[in-house]
């Protein structure tokens, strides 16, 4: 027990709804090392600063033990007045040898019910555990009192959504925020916590190569528009890519990142059951999926990440609902096709950059692209001695470029390199799509083999877009709008009609779109398609 100062304790301590802090300083044992028999004093000077601090904040000290503080509030905003105060005290004080003492603290509202001269109660330990999820200089507070001071906190004085956490020995989990005090450091370390980091993004077996500057682009992206969404053809790699932004992101949603697959979708009306899936929400009759879904979201700041939306696409008014009444959700689509939402941002997911084989670069900048790397990285798992040589070089950088940069293609050509190296492998590539057939079982039959993959992707066309994608297969290095309505049987498709077919294929990424040198628009398939 410190014996710095006077003990202001009093046994009418007040019960009903009060407010209680605990602190304690971080490193205490550390401090007490480095100071051997001047820490009592650096300890005292401690304990003077939090006790004005509650005293201004009309607190009263229930105890205390060692560099630790307990104490009860009549009034929330006194617990914040205090620790805020106690913090700026703190951070102005001189300290002996130039150490810093950080005290971490926690504030909850509840029941004050007496034990003695003390309080029980689960509301005690809540507090408590609060505290000690904190960082040194930190100032947690729980959902509780954060409803009943948000209006009052001064214009210096702001508070960060940390989500949701599962604190030791507490059955429910806890929604804290943190104090942001002008002046003072406000970024610390995820929460001592059971569970720091809340969602279902599992970390892939295999590791995620390349896209670093997508990735770049998108976190921005994504921090500026609620609604964005990955396009592309089968294969390129959008949910890959999804999910290695949604684990950069995760600090960013304190109520965690929820990836939900839609691939087993066929109607709309499954979207909502999906997500509540996703978020381990329980039916019940009294809600609807929707209704349920709807109101988890609407108070937590949460990333949802909806994989293969062009099963539903009629499902696009149910996510415009969802970012509606959830104001601090935002959601990640990946579709080979956009949602036409407003608001909705599209960002669409090029291929792996391939080198020049016209003019192959050093070895040392040929083994940097993307498409070489994703390459050798997955041999080396079929191949664990697999390397690029001076020898090899070319012929691996052929077979990314011969593969469009198609990451799932470059995924199965690698698994191939077990039993054909690459010479081999290049050769048998005149027959992609037997050649591409060695996917792994625990993966989706369209993620399998590039079959199924150009298969799943064909299938969602209407008649019109697979009668036109077939007959624009004829032309090698792609065609203008004119060559194609030449061609593709003009007395079935033409004028308005083949430009919206053209429109169509483009938008379901299974039809580049290019500027020709007139500038008049060119339309080519991907050589690997």
């Amino acid at each position: 027990m410190t014996s710095a100062g006077p003990v202001s304790r009093r046994t009418d301590l007040p019960t009903g709804v009060v407010t209680f802090l605990f602190s304690d300083v971080e490193g205490s044992t550390r401090l007490l090392q480095a100071l051997g028999d001047r820490f009592p004093a650096l300890l005292e000077q401690q304990a003077r600063l939090m006790r004005a601090a509650i005293a201004g904040g009309d607190g009263i000290e229930v105890g205390t033990e060692g560099d630790s503080f307990f104490a009860v509030f009549p009034a929330p905003a006194g617990a914040i007045r205090a620790a805020i105060a106690a913090q700026r005290g703190l951070a102005d004080a001189a300290w002996p040898d130039g150490v810093s003492v950080k005290v971490r603290i926690g504030i909850h509202t509840g029941e004050g019910r007496h034990g003695g001269d003390n309080y029980v109660g689960l509301d005690v330990h809540r507090a408590a555990r609060i505290a000690a999820a904190a960082h040194g200089g930190q100032v947690l507070i729980s959902d509780e009192t954060k409803v009943l001071t948000e209006r009052a906190l001064s214009e210096n004085v702001g508070l960060k959504d940390l989500g949701e956490h599962r604190l030791k020995d507490l059955d429910r989990p806890e929604h804290i925020y943190q104090l942001i005090i002008e002046g003072l450091p406000g970024d610390f370390p995820p929460l001592r916590s059971l569970d720091a980091v809340r969602g279902n993004i599992r970390v892939p077996l295999t590791s995620f190569v390349g896209r670093e500057r997508q990735i770049a682009e998108l976190q921005a992206l994504l921090l500026d528009h609620r609604l964005v969404t990955l396009t592309g053809p089968g294969g390129t790699g959008k949910t890959r890519l999804a999910i290695g932004l949604a684990q950069s992101l995760q600090s960013e949603f304190p109520a965690g990142a929820f990836f939900v697959a839609l691939d087993t979708a066929r109607e709309a009306g499954l979207v909502p059951s999906l997500i509540a899936q996703a978020l381990g929400l329980v039916e019940t009759k009294e809600l609807s999926p929707l209704e349920a879904v709807t109101e988890h979201l609407r108070k937590r700041r949460l990333l949802l990440v909806l994989d293969n939306f062009e099963q539903v696409r009629d499902a696009g008014p149910i996510v415009s609902g969802l970012l509606e009444a959830a104001p601090d959700v935002s959601i990640l689509v990946t579709s080979r096709s956009p949602l036409r939402q407003y608001g909705e941002q599209q960002y669409p997911v090029s291929p792996l950059g391939v080198p020049d084989l016209a003019h192959l670069p050093p070895l040392a900048e040929l083994r940097e692209y993307e498409a070489v790397r994703l390459f050798v990285d997955r041999a080396r798992i079929a191949k664990p001695d697999f390397e690029v040589t001076e020898a090899n070089a070319p012929t691996i950088a052929a077979i990314t470029a011969r593969l469009d940069g198609l990451p799932l293609a470059i995924e199965l050509a690698a698994a191939r390199t077990k039993l054909l190296p690459p010479q081999a492998l290049l050769t048998r590539l005149e027959h992609r799509l037997a050649t591409l057939s060695a996917g792994l079982e625990s993966l989706s039959a369209r993620q399998r083999t590039l079959r199924g993959a150009i298969e799943w992707s064909h299938e969602g066309l209407a008649a019109t877009e697979r009668v036109l994608f077939r007959r624009l297969s004829v032309f090698a290095g792609g065609c203008g709008i004119e060559a194609a309505e030449s061609v593709c049987n003009p007395d079935v498709m033409a004028g308005d009609d083949l430009l919206d077919t053209l429109s169509g294929l483009v938008d379901d990424s299974l039809l580049l779109q290019e500027e020709g040198i007139d500038g008049e628009p060119r339309f080519r398939l991907l050589e690997t398609i």
